[in-house]
């Protein structure tokens, strides 16, 4: 048997199990992938909401970098959520030294129940020293506005934002669109900007308020295809089709806020 690509997720434990690191290894497991896993902090976490945050500290967030990338290794790397300014620049730090070429960052900055996942000053330094050294950033509509400083309300602004945040350093900008107005009845529309050309990937509607780990594993997916060898265009289509078919198949889960099931 031939071994796996290796992937490593950086991220957040959801405790419910629809989100964060264990979404992303579901992703990556099912794409053909071997996942790593290095949690960044530990979330009481159910379909209503995220109860409360346990911050893992920054030098052990590093050690498990450490652990991992000396002895395994990793094709492919994904980031989710960071939360504290220290543990971005220690995974920054980390992942210059092993010279990783394909990072994928998820920029994880709100709750699907509305609770904040990353603190301000946190989300200037993703900024300043992940975006740079990223193969390409996943941020939805909420994110892009705010890395953009414009109001998305439309195709045209979310291309326009892309412009922004790949001229922050970002080789590739992909925005999705399932927060843009009107999409209940237009579709689920994502942009990728490769800093030439604009590509758009159409998905139909899914009526569903189960729709929790959808940001995680479009990116979980997206990374493991990039491991793969794929091309940034290829990988986004494959992670578009497989997110939309997670979601017509999720499940309810709780009193609130169901997950999306992937499956091969």
């Amino acid at each position: 048997m031939k071994k796996p690509l290796k992937v490593l997720c950086i991220g957040g434990s959801d405790s419910s199990g629809g989100a964060g690191i264990q979404a992303d290894l579901k992703a990556v497991h099912v794409c053909g992938c071997y996942g790593l896993s290095v949690v960044t902090a530990i979330t009481a976490q159910n379909s209503l909401g995220v109860q409360d945050i346990l911050t893992v500290p920054y030098n052990f967030v590093s050690e498990q970098i450490e652990s991992v990338l000396s002895d395994i290794g990793a094709e492919a790397v994904k980031t989710g959520m960071l939360w504290k300014e220290d543990i971005i620049r220690a995974i920054a730090r980390k992942l210059k030294a092993y010279k990783i070429k394909k990072l994928v960052i998820d920029p994880v900055m709100m709750a699907k129940g509305g609770k904040s996942l990353m603190d301000e000053k946190a989300k200037i330094v993703l900024m300043k020293t992940l975006l740079p050294i990223s193969m390409v950033i996943t941020p939805n509509i909420p994110e892009a506005e705010y890395l953009a400083k414009i109001k998305i309300k439309s195709i045209a602004e979310m291309k326009k934002a892309s412009e922004v945040i790949f001229n922050m350093g970002a080789k590739n900008v992909i925005i999705k669109g399932g927060h843009l107005p009107k999409s209940k009845t237009k579709g689920s529309i994502d942009v990728l900007f490769d800093g030439r050309n604009f590509h758009e990937f159409h998905a139909p509607w899914i009526k569903t308020k189960n729709t929790h780990g959808t940001g995680c594993t479009f990116a979980s997916v997206l990374v493991a295809r990039l491991a793969q060898g794929e091309s940034i265009l290829n990988a986004a289509d494959s992670a578009k089709k497989m997110v939309t078919k997670a979601i017509m198949n999720s499940i309810s889960l709780g009193k609130g806020h169901g997950a999306v099931y992937i499956y091969p």
